[in-house]
């Protein structure tokens, strides 16, 4: 289903509706919620299978891409959305007048009169194609105003035919019919406004506030003024803080500690790891430094636990080895992603048995820890304990009836098991029923610290996420239950006690310590903080995707405040949804999806991957990562937006004015532009201090969408030859974007920070060009007059299609079964079965995530599948090919009666089925050729009731 959210007279929406017309998909219209409004989304919007798409050309390109001449239809969409649509907004949809503005609107129409001829219907060719939608949609309300056609169109007879043929074709005229858009001005006023993010007018004076301005709000008196002063008024520029290691909180300053989810050591992480927690602290721990925040970003690999030891069996090493090898793939990847942690590190340390240990002993005397007691599941055929996640089975809550559920939890309802509980539990890793022996073990007394949790939950939780603060909520108002701490495993924490010392802590209490003893490993005055004095606080957020969102906000807090030793709290819990990847989920093992090894060799540069990821975090809902949108955004945000800008700017200055900042005389016009670039610099600042990074990024990709309208108003190019007053003002055209250039290069250092010192060098910036002011962001005269700057070159590459239908079936992702069988043969596949099979009970045993074994899980069942069509086959097969005489047919009984017999010595000698079940399904065969070659029914004896 297709859900387009857009706001009334919007030209744009007719480019989505037409292009599902021609798939022949409905699309359900709606005007966006106050709630929907106050997320900010720029109009109109395209949501297919839970994925956002709010650029109009891109959803459109989305529904009916083209199918021939492709470069031409791409080079018709850039053109559109970077020349006709800003002109003519511009032009016609607002105040903002340029005396040459109504001539480049002529020039754009004349281009496309020009590539229109009466033998060629479409742009693209022979065919329709997304370009002809888009243009069209944009030129629908001057084709139906009659004033406009006679002032632009009355002589531009192709154009005409070809806007009134495309209005006859039955897909625009139900469009037309579905989405009201009057004629004239009014439209293009709704579309210049939309290009910016669109504010009810039924909001709230605080919503509004709190919301990003429409951008056709008029600029008032008061933000000109502040533009101007800002710009003119003369002070010290702010500089970077010094580095220095260790990083430590400093009193009277903004002291930030930041730390990501510790990734598991057991695999590669893949872009939806990435993006969930460790790219993500990233960009705020860079926006904190750039706000001179005072910083410290830690992470590490989380190394202890069962899914190491299973990983270490299956690769022939010890769980030390696993540990090292998986951590330098880890690091490699991040640094290569330039993830900038300040410390790296591992929870395998001297430090985190030390820690660990102590938090033990100290909330064990503080009486927050008891002995049970327990029943543990012990698979006697593996002759070991099984932890929560080496069992599955049903579900024993009532009304889910799930079959697959986990030793700890329920992925069906979500609630927490105790492994003994489940019903018909077996073993993950051979599927025998494990016996219940008794063992006693320790457990955290959540009971006890409830009281102090709730509360603390109730002041902090305002600073979380929604999604961090929703299931935390959940699990507190469900009511805790103590939790085991501990178990009888060997890759672990040793348990500090006599009579437990054969046990280790469980790895939910002992990773979160990580955080701890990464920081002691880091510095020895660790505890400055993770104990910070009254006079130097702390604040710590932390970055995960939402399925760790019970252990920050419940276990480990609840840990904290039972010590009573003064330990950093979180305030900021910033929780992601999935990313998901094309219509599907990551598998490293069937080769779906891109994972962090496989990123540079794709020959994207990892800034571009950066950008794209947090284009489309998973902030609020699951997203999916897709190849047609990251070319997308690459071509048209980054190439055609952002680099453009950066770079046509730059270049002029060094063709006219010797690579010089010129003479700037700012007047209304530019102020205004100042103004307007100012709201969205503090947008900017108000999204990343909430985490909000997909915000953050649409704002800086606005402030070069202004300066590229500028600039296409403006017509420097022309100016530049024109009288002294003319040249005059081209210089000032210039500088200002020379000075917004370096504006963006500040905006752009926390999401992609090689891309911002490529812009800071080819300006030439001073060391001030890495600082912002959050309490103060206004816009400052950067680069001076006669300042001196560097050469300019381009900052992006397009992407080609062709690139990227070899990158889509590179991650594309293969079934890793046996060849296809030929009909028939049953034996053949059932073996498949069985080593499908055999393959997801070891992935499930690993303690993989569901989203890694599910896709075995659906392999498994559609051979089960091929299975049965094989079996059905076999008989349709034999009916046509056996023809027996008499002698063959007594010559089959006797088969048949000795593959019986084979069968019942093979059961009876307890020979697994992977032995016997080949050869009943010969026997099955045999009976089916039998029964065709005598005419008879196969009649199983029936059982005698007793």
């Amino acid at each position: 289903m297709l859900v387009i959210q857009t706001n009334e007279n919007n030209p744009s929406t007719l480019k989505i509706l037409i292009a599902a017309n021609f798939i022949r998909v409905k699309a359900t219209l709606e005007i966006p919620s106050r709630e929907t409004v106050l997320k900010c989304r720029r109009l109109p919007s395209l949501t297919i299978n839970d994925n956002l798409i709010f650029i109009p050309n891109a959803a459109a390109y989305y529904l009916f891409p083209p199918t021939v001449n492709q470069s031409k239809t791409d080079e018709w969409l850039e053109w559109e959305s970077t020349v006709l649509s800003p002109n003519i907004a511009i032009t016609l949809g607002t105040s903002f007048k340029n005396p040459s503005s109504k001539k480049n609107l002529i020039n754009n129409l004349k281009k496309l009169n020009d590539a229109i001829s009466a033998s060629q219907r479409f742009l693209g060719g022979d065919t329709i194609s997304v370009c002809d939608i888009a243009i069209w949609s944009t030129l629908y309300p001057l084709y139906k105003d009659a004033g406009l056609v006679t002032e632009y169109l009355s002589e531009l007879k192709n154009v005409s035919i070809w806007l009134k043929s495309l209005e006859s074709m039955p897909e625009f005229k139900k469009a037309l019919q579905d989405f009201k858009v009057t004629a004239g001005s009014s439209a293009y006023q709704v579309l210049f406004n939309s290009a910016k993010y669109f504010v009810s007018a039924s909001a709230t004076n605080d919503e509004m506030v709190s919301s990003p301005q429409h951008a056709s709000d008029p600029v008032t008196a008061d933000e000109i003024l502040a533009a101007k002063k800002a710009w003119n008024e003369v002070k010290s520029a702010l500089l970077p803080k010094k580095e220095v290691v260790p990083v430590l909180p400093v009193p009277g300053e903004k002291n930030i500690l930041i730390t990501s989810a510790l990734p598991y050591v057991n695999n590669v992480p893949h872009l939806g790891n990435i993006i969930g927690c460790v790219l993500s602290g990233d960009v705020f721990a860079r926006f904190s430094r750039l706000c001179n925040y005072n910083t410290l970003y830690i992470c590490g690999t989380d190394e202890y636990g069962t899914a190491t030891e299973t990983k270490a069996l299956e690769e022939g090493l010890t769980p030390q080895q696993i540990c090292d090898k998986y951590f330098e793939i880890h690091n490699a990847i991040y640094r290569w992603f330039n993830i900038g942690f300040d410390h790296f590190g591992r929870t395998t340390t001297p430090e985190q048995t030390s820690i660990t240990q102590k938090f033990f002993l100290d909330l064990n005397s503080n009486g927050f820890m008891q002995v049970e007691s327990v029943e543990q599941l012990l698979c006697e055929k593996c002759d070991r304990y099984l932890a929560d996640r080496f069992v599955e089975g049903g579900c024993p809550h009532p009304g889910c009836n799930y079959d697959d559920a986990r030793g700890d939890q329920c992925d069906s309802c979500g609630k927490l098991i105790t492994a003994s509980e489940l019903i018909n539990p077996r073993c993950k890793v051979c599927g025998t029923r494990p016996v219940v022996k008794n063992s006693d073990q320790f457990f955290l007394d959540l009971p006890k610290i409830e009281p102090l949790l709730y509360h603390w939950m109730k002041n902090s939780s305002p600073g979380w996420s929604n999604n961090a603060s929703v299931i935390a909520q959940s699990w507190v108002r469900e009511g805790l239950k103590p939790r085991c701490i501990t178990r009888d495993l060997k890759w672990g924490v040793p348990v500090p006690l006599d009579g437990y010392r054969d046990k280790v802590f469980y790895v939910w209490f002992d990773a979160p310590i990580g955080y701890v003893s990464i920081t002691k490993r880091y510095t020895e005055h660790w505890e400055k903080w993770w104990k910070p004095s009254a006079d130097t606080p702390v604040t710590l957020y932390q970055f995960m995707a939402k399925d760790n969102v019970p252990f920050h906000s419940v276990m480990f807090p609840a840990c904290l405040l039972g010590l009573n030793q003064g330990y950093t709290l979180v305030q900021h819990i910033m929780a992601t949804e999935y990313l998901n990847y094309e219509d599907g989920k990551f598998s490293k093992s069937r080769g779906v999806g891109v994972f962090g090894n496989n990123a540079q060799d794709t020959g994207i540069p990892s800034d571009v991957w950066r950008f794209y990821l947090l284009y489309i975090r998973p902030e609020s809902q699951d997203s999916s990562f897709s190849w047609n949108d990251l070319v997308t955004k690459n071509n048209s945000e980054l190439l055609n937006n952002l680099g453009n800008f950066i770079n046509r700017a730059q270049v002029f200055a060094e063709k006219f004015f010797n690579g010089v900042v010129p003479d700037m005389n700012l007047n209304d016009e530019d102020y205004t532009l100042l103004a307007l670039c100012t709201r969205e610099v503090k947008e900017y600042v108000k999204a990343v201090e909430k985490c909000k990074l997909r915000d953050g990024i649409r704002h800086i990709l606005t402030i070069s969408r202004h300066g590229n309208q500028y600039m296409q108003v403006s017509e420097p190019w022309v100016q530049v030859k024109g009288t002294d007053e003319q040249k005059a003002r081209t210089k000032t055209v210039i500088g200002l974007c020379c000075n917004l250039t370096c504006l963006l290069a500040v905006l752009l250092s926390p999401y992609m920070p090689n891309t911002s010192r490529t812009i800071r060098k080819q300006l030439n910036a001073p060391d001030t060009v890495c600082v912002l002011d959050p309490d103060n962001p206004e816009i400052t005269n950067l680069l001076k007059a006669g300042h001196q700057l560097g050469k300019p070159s381009p900052l992006f590459d397009k992407i080609d299609q062709a690139k990227v239908d070899e990158l889509k079936k590179q991650f594309g992702g293969k079934q890793e079964t046996s060849p296809k069988k030929e009909v028939g043969d049953v034996s053949a596949l059932e073996a498949s079965v069985n080593q499908q099979a055999d393959k997801v009970r070891a992935l499930k045993s690993s303690g993989a995530a569901k989203t890694l074994w599910q896709p075995e899980v659906n392999i498994l069942l559609d051979l089960k599948k091929q299975l049965e069509a094989a079996k059905t086959t076999v008989t349709e097969k034999v009916s046509t090919e056996v023809k027996v005489s008499a002698e063959d047919a007594l010559a089959l009984e006797q088969k048949v009666e000795e593959q019986a017999t084979l069968v019942r010595n093979l059961k009876s000698s307890g020979a697994p089925k992977t032995e016997w079940q080949p050869q009943v399904n010969m026997l099955l065969e045999l009976k089916q050729k039998l029964a065709l070659a005598t005419g008879k029914p196969i009649v199983q004896a029936k059982k005698s009731k007793k």
